[in-house]
This record gives C-alpha cells, structure tokens and sequence, in this order.
C-alpha cells in the first residue's frame, strides 16, 4: 500500500521539478552546445593559428626584435607579453595593447616579420565563452545565467528524489526499458539518464559557480572575512572593487616604463629551461595582469594555461635576469586550490582529452535530459492550461520540503530572489487573475 504520508510532498516536489525544469530547458539546450564546444579551446585556438605554425627556421631573429617589429606595425601600441613559440617553427604571439584600450595578438615569423594579427576577443573561443558565460548581452546575461544554473541545480535535485526507486526493480531506474514505446520509454529515458548524469551535472554547475556574479561576489566576501585569501584572485568572478578597473586601458594609455637592461631573449632562454606549460608567455616590468594590479618591476614567467593546477609564476631581476621568486599551485590557500581544480575540470583540461569527451557525455545527457522533459510536457499538456502537476491538498504536511528550499536559497542568492518573487506573484497577483491561475494549475487538486 502506498505511504499516503508522503504525497503532498511528493506532489509538490513534482511541481519544483517542472516548473524549474521548464524555466531551464532552453537554457540547458544552449549551455550543453556553448559548454561542449569551449571544452576544445586549445584546438580551436590551434585551428585559428594554422598558418601561423611550421614556418622555416632558417635566419631567425632574436625575441627582442620580433616584439620590436610587432610593436613597430601598431603604432603606440604597448608590449603585453610575449608569448614562447611551443615548437621551432612556429611563430611567436605579442599581444599587445593599443592606444584606444584594444588588444592584438600580433603574430612575428621567426626571421621577424609580422605575419599576421588577431583580436583575442574575435576569436571563436572568446565568442563561445561570451555566448556561454552572458548570452553576449553583459551582466544581464550574466546574472540569467546564474539563475538558470540556480535553478538547474533544483531540477536535478527533486529529480533524483522523483526518481528514487521505492522498492521498484532495477528496469525503469538504472535502465531505460524503450521497448516499451510511447510515454513509458520516454519517461524511462528522461528518468535514467538524469539518474546517471546528476552528479556530473552536479559537479559541472557547482564548478561554475565561481564565475556568476551575485554568488561569486558572495563567495569573494566570504573568502575575506574569513582569511581564505592567498594571494591574487587568478579567476573572473564577482565585484571586486579592487580590481574593477581596466588594467589593459589603463596601460595602454599609461606613460611608458623606463625599459629593463635585461633583455628579453635573456629571459626566454632561461623560459625553456622551466618547461612551462603551453601557452607560456612573458610579461615585461609593469605589464598588466588579467586578474589583478599590473605587474611589478620584473620579467614575469608563466603559463596561460586552463589546467590551473599546473599554473606556476617565476620572477627576473630586470637588470640582471636573475630569478627573484617563484610561486606555484601548492601556494594557494586550499579554497583557491578546490576553485581551480573545479575550473579545470569544468573547461575540460585537467587531464586531457579524457577531461573533454568526459564534458561532452555530460553535455549530450543534459541535452538528452531537456529534449526528453520537453516531449513529456507536451504530450501530457492539456490545451487550456500549463499542465503542471497539481498542488497538494495538505500543504501544513511540507515543512519539510519548506526547510530544504530555504537550505538551497541560503546557498543560492537568485534562487532566493526568485523564490521571493514567485511568492510574491501566487499571493498576491494570481488571486486577482483567476484566468491565469487556472492556466498555471495553482488551483487545489
């Protein structure tokens, strides 16, 4: 017999899942496309720098001259880094920033001519991580993609407590039984796959999280009341008024450092010692940092790449190119470590290619998962109406459902503020819209 106790939980559980899972489907559509492609970053960049690569050796010229005649075709422009060649052959990239506060990657052969030149925000990553990140349209883009991962995370969550067996058998749970055909192996696959994608997913959205804005700005004044911070923040994520500046304008615009004795080829030949991982680039005294205020007065080594547990900085004396310091993963407060291991499983790099097709399972059973949802809803949706579950004749019996929502809210800001706001509308506006309320099923089963 079944446990009527737990119906009008189960009911309105039900209905958190379609209503969440109905606000996100089209944003899971888009993510999982946006997410799967961005986990290829470093072969799309390789793609787009094709013709950059495999160039003859023969004559070569020193990397101080091959940033002075990239410097030399953009008048005004100002020496960023330059980034080490990953092969003999290929040409070196100087990004450089110009005098309206736009970046280049100028591309210099070895014999020291420009070859080409490319905006880091045309390329086909830079669009993707935009278009994933914001919806190319800013901070509201931003913070909608925060609520809809917000909300994603209820949905895979009251689905697995939709899911849990009770005492079933294994077929329907763990596998799909399509031979059923129509409705039943619909639901099975919908079931299934969200079973044996959650905790991936789970880990995919909670590894993003750094990057939102309100949660992000949340986690940054946690990490500083609590004494969690060592060291500059290496990610974008939250307000940070500190750094809110551009530091790429403000050096494109700012007077000219005076230029270090030591030359550049100096540092670079002590670079290939250090076995960096590519791209490893360098930074000349005073360059601009991404993350936080320009650099120092030093030759600055490190790596831009996404595996950020291999992430390491080293320091030369300018004068004499001495190294002067070093730093490294291992030095980072535990907190930044946990974020950056999450990064680089979230963009698919922290080890290899395994990393990448491992996201594109994710993706494609997320995709499967909102696909799946979207057909269930349309064949079960009535004409006049929404067609969610109905609500629970007793709702006094959901205190605790009530104090797992407040759990999550507590967790997640715009999930509270749209709780708020969900509030707000079925007390005091659906009452005076009866239309609307039977349309979205919040009358009494």
């Amino acid at each position: 017999m079944a446990d009527t106790s737990r119906i009008p939980l189960y009911r309105t559980i039900w209905r958190w899942h379609f209503y969440a899972g109905l606000f996100v489907i089209p944003f899971i559509l888009l993510l999982s496309v946006t997410g799967a492609a961005y986990l290829f970053k470093p072969q799309l960049d390789r793609w787009e720098e094709r013709a950059w690569r495999g160039l003859p050796t023969a004559g070569a010229v020193d990397a101080d001259a091959q940033v002075a005649a990239a410097v030399a075709a953009n008048p005004g422009a100002s020496f960023h880094y330059y980034r080490i060649p990953a092969a003999a052959g290929d040409a070196a990239v100087v990004h450089v920033g110009l005098p309206g506060g736009a970046m280049r990657d100028v591309a210099v052969s070895p014999q020291g001519r420009v070859i080409g030149s490319a905006d880091p925000d045309a390329r086909w990553s830079a669009w993707l991580a935009r278009l994933h990140g914001s919806l190319l349209v800013g901070r509201s883009g931003k913070l909608l993609v925060e609520l809809a991962a917000s909300w994603a995370i209820v949905m895979i969550l009251t689905g697995l407590y939709l899911w849990w067996p009770r005492g079933r058998g294994l077929a329907g749970v763990v596998w799909p039984r399509l031979s059923l055909g129509g409705r039943a192996a619909l639901r099975d696959l919908h079931a299934v796959t969200g079973f044996w994608v959650s905790g991936l997913a789970l880990v995919l959205l909670l590894t993003a999280l750094p990057w939102t804005d309100v949660w992000a700005s949340g986690f940054r004044a946690v990490r500083a009341e609590m004494g969690w911070v060592s060291g500059v923040q290496d990610w974008k994520g939250g307000a940070d008024p500190h750094t809110a500046h551009n530091h790429a304008a403000m050096a494109a615009n700012a007077p000219p450092a005076s230029p270090p004795r030591a030359r550049l080829e100096y540092i670079v030949l002590r670079a290939r010692a250090e076995n960096m991982p590519a791209p490893a680039i360098i930074q000349p005294p005073g360059a601009p940092n991404m993350f936080g205020p320009p650099n120092g007065n030093t030759w600055t080594l490190t790596t831009l790449t996404q595996n950020r547990p291999q992430v390491r900085k080293v320091s030369y004396d300018p004068e004499t190119s001495i190294e002067v310091s070093r730093s490294g993963f291992a030095d980072k407060h535990p907190i930044d470590r946990l974020v950056g291991y999450g990064i680089a499983w979230h963009e698919g790099q922290l080890f290899g290619l395994a990393n990448q097709l491992v996201g594109v399972a994710t993706a494609l059973a997320l995709f499967t998962l909102a696909i799946s949802g979207f057909l269930m809803w349309r064949r079960r949706k009535p004409d006049d109406a929404l067609g969610a579950p109905p609500l629970p004749r007793d709702p006094a019996r959901l205190k605790g459902g009530a104090a797992i929502v407040l759990l999550l809210a507590a967790f997640l800001p715009l999930l509270a503020a749209s709780l708020v706001l969900l509030w707000i509308v079925d007390r005091f506006i659906l009452p005076r819209l009866p239309r609307a309320a039977r349309w979205f099923g919040v009358a009494r089963a």
